[in-house]
């Protein structure tokens, strides 16, 4: 074209070639170029063609301007200069570059999870407004590795390094306190297979943890010591932090605080009645008020001082002796209580009578056992016309303070009366057997000549006969001393239609020894239980089966039971049986495999069993039945790919596209995937595979004298289960031009 200011986009690294021919029109005879040639650009002076001596270099120069002008024979300039720009492109010719052969890091024990502790950087001399230069950071080995997973991560973008969640928990220096990871850098922002790749060691030092909670703390209530009182410390494995405190369940302000050291307070005296324990936990926040560190639990135990006195669990404690009872008789126990620490010297209580009014016929009636409060007679026995009460005062006492508790003492008349029914027999009552727990089915009386209100004609009923799964319960109004008699567990007509009952009636105080319990006593009642129409009762409450997925159709699975109380026939049939897998057999309840069961679209199969009365379709029941179905081999592998591989066109060498294929069966059948060419000529000239992991292999080009255009790759995967499957597969494979983003256009 003609002479003229001129603009040129050149890839780097092509070597010698035509840029552009200058055309001239008379005088002029020849060309001359000026300026930013670098040994590299030159022209032809009487073909005025621009060109290529050698290969531009992006890295060296990014643009060379150079002038062209025409001349006349005599070297004279006709037209120009004009403004020749060539605009050297960048191509990725440079792999990418770790700032340091090797990097060496510390990270403490128990760090949070994704929290960076070091980094690593790399550069790409290439242009980096370009996918050449946008690097991508991976681990790709990490040694050792004793888990499933990695205990170190890397951000892709920026090459941070932080512990992963099982690091965060699994790391310990204390089993392995050095790893080295391999970490990759990748330039092609990471999406292009025939990008760059370089790698470098990272030494990583894992050092016990300082965030570690604090032994149990104990403090003593009620210290007089000015507060806060400094009771314990903890340490972040991080700088510049601050510490926290919080209770999960906040009931009152927290008597506890920390101070930007770690050091932890408590803030006033502490009273073990009122809390004997705290738990809370220590946290810290970096400036943005995110956690750094895990939550560490702190316990504080409050120990306990002999600072309450003893207490009488009673204002007056009553107790009732019959007048004829024997010396040595235990006749009651003083009870009290201290509110310090139970198992402790603190709360030890003694025991010991102060006085005792009236003094007669003696000063010491009566004895009580020092360390339990247990009252006894002496060897005097008592005279209800001597004297009918007597009010003791005991003195309890601890370690440091002491009580008196009041006890009065009641003298009643001999027991020699016994309860005598007013019935001898309450003949009988029907019930219907589905009558709640609890119902009144009867009230009874007895009545006894001893004094009143006393333990002597307080009166006890039981049944003695005819009972003996305590079916039914009698109570007892302390005031008229009536008995009711009520339904203690469920009626079963089937187990027991009738009921032969003989009740007693007793009193809590003995009875004198030449007096005995007699006929008198008891009572009969007899209770007929009416049957209720019930549905069936299944003999599981649910039912769970196992069975393989590829069991024949009428394979026997199970067989339910259930019977009708009854006695009627039951029918069983299935609900829910969404897929159609089982039948059963109404008489038998037999249930079958009805079609192909499939584990890969239901692994857990659950249905309801029906059971109905033959007599009553409205009496039924249900139960559950769940299959567990084993995984077998049926799946072949197949590919896991969500688009065609590609390779640019044209081929330099040493590409290779990663493929992934996949297995709908259980892992165990499919732990080593294999992957192979077909058998024919053409395949194998042009293509090579070869196994990366379980699932992936890379496929690569044998040669660079390939078309642009799409390839199919028949390609053969293997489960290698038992018995082995494999599926054929056709792979489509495009060889094209690629954009900047290296992609196909």
């Amino acid at each position: 074209g003609p002479l003229k200011d001129i603009d040129f986009s050149l890839p780097e690294g092509e070597g010698l070639r035509f840029i552009y021919q200058f055309t001239s029109e008379p005088p002029a005879v020849s060309f001359r170029a000026t300026g930013e040639k670098d040994g590299i650009i030159d022209i032809v002076p009487k073909t005025g063609i621009l060109y290529l001596n050698g290969s531009l270099d992006w890295e060296t120069k990014t643009v060379h301007r150079l002038q062209v002008e025409s001349l006349d024979e005599n070297g004279n300039t006709v037209k120009g200069p004009y403004t020749v720009t060539i605009h050297v492109v960048d191509i990725n010719d440079n792999p990418p570059e770790f700032d340091q052969i090797s990097y060496s890091g510390v990270v403490r024990q128990n760090s949070r999870s994704g929290k960076p502790f070091m980094q690593v950087h790399a550069t790409d001399r290439d242009d980096p407004t370009t996918p050449h230069a946008q690097l991508t950071y991976s681990i790709l080995h990490h040694f050792p590795n004793p888990y499933s997973e990695m205990l170190f991560q890397i951000d892709s973008t920026t090459g941070e390094i932080s512990p992963s969640r099982a690091g965060s928990f699994y790391l310990d220096p204390q089993k392995q306190d050095t790893f080295t990871l391999v970490v990759t850098v990748k330039d092609m922002a990471g999406v292009s297979t025939n990008a760059f790749i370089s790698s470098a060691d990272v030494i990583i030092t894992v050092k016990e943890s300082l965030w570690k909670a604090p032994p149990t703390i104990h403090i003593q209530e009620n210290s007089t010591k000015v507060h806060p009182v400094n009771i314990s410390q903890v340490h972040s494995n991080e700088p510049d932090v601050t510490y926290e405190l919080f209770e999960k369940e906040t009931l009152s302000k927290l008597p506890f605080s920390i101070d930007q050291n770690g050091v932890i307070y408590v803030t006033k005296p502490l009273d073990r009645e009122e809390r004997d324990t705290y738990t809370f936990f220590a946290i810290t926040k970096d400036k943005e008020g995110e956690l750094v560190d895990k939550p560490l639990l702190v316990h504080v135990v409050v120990e306990d001082i002999n600072d309450n006195p003893p207490v009488c669990q009673q204002a007056l404690t009553v107790i009732e002796v019959q007048e004829n009872e024997g010396g040595g008789s235990n006749i009651g126990t003083l009870l009290a209580t201290d509110m310090d620490e139970e198992g402790t010297l603190n709360s030890r209580l003694q025991f010991k009578i102060a006085s005792q009014v009236p003094n007669v016929p003696a000063s010491n009636l009566f004895f009580i056992q020092q360390d339990t409060g247990i009252l006894q007679l002496t060897s005097r026995s008592l005279n209800k016309r001597v004297a009918s009460n007597y009010s003791v005062k005991v003195l309890v006492t601890d370690s440091v303070f002491q009580t008196i508790c009041d006890v009065q003492i009641h003298v009643i008349d001999i027991n020699d009366q016994i309860p005598i029914f007013e019935k001898s027999d309450y003949h009988n009552v029907t019930v219907a057997e589905s009558l709640p727990v609890g119902t009144v089915i009867l009230e009874i009386q007895a009545t006894d000549g001893d004094e009143p209100d006393t333990g002597s004609s307080h009166i006890i009923y039981q049944v003695k006969e005819g009972d003996p799964y305590n079916t039914f319960i009698i109570e007892t109004d302390p005031e008229t001393n009536r008995g009711f008699v009520r339904i203690n567990k469920a009626l079963d007509f089937e187990e027991t239609p009738v009921y032969n009952l003989v009740i007693n009636a007793t009193n809590p105080e003995p009875l004198v020894s030449d007096v005995q319990y007699n006929s008198s006593s008891l009572t009969l009642f007899k209770v007929f239980v009416t049957n209720v129409d019930e549905a069936p009762v299944f003999n599981q409450a649910i039912y769970q089966e196992e069975l393989s997925e590829d069991a024949p159709v009428n394979t026997l699975v199970v067989t339910v039971e259930a019977y009708d109380p009854e006695g009627d026939t039951v029918r069983y049939s299935l609900e829910g049986d969404m897929r159609k897998w089982l039948r059963i057999d109404s008489a038998t309840g037999q249930v079958y495999t009805a079609s192909t069961l499939d584990r890969e679209q239901q692994q857990d199969y659950t249905v309801e069993v029906v059971a109905t009365e033959l007599n009553n379709a409205a009496q039924k029941s249900k139960t559950t039945l769940t299959l567990h179905l084993h995984d077998v081999n049926d799946n072949p592998p197949r590919l896991a790919m969500d688009y065609p591989p590609f390779f640019c066109y044209p081929l330099s060498g040493g590409e290779r596209t990663l493929i992934q294929a996949t297995d709908d069966d259980q892992q165990r059948f499919f732990s080593t995937l294999s992957f192979s060419l077909v058998d024919d000529m053409n395949t194998r000239n042009n293509w090579e595979i070869s196994k990366v992991n379980a699932t992936h292999a890379y496929l690569s080009p044998k040669h660079v004298n390939f078309e642009e255009k799409a390839y199919d790759v028949p390609l053969i995967i293997n489960d290698n289960g038992k018995p082995p499957l494999e599926r054929k597969v056709n792979l489509k494979v495009n060889i094209c031009k690629c954009s900047s983003e290296n992609s196909c256009f």
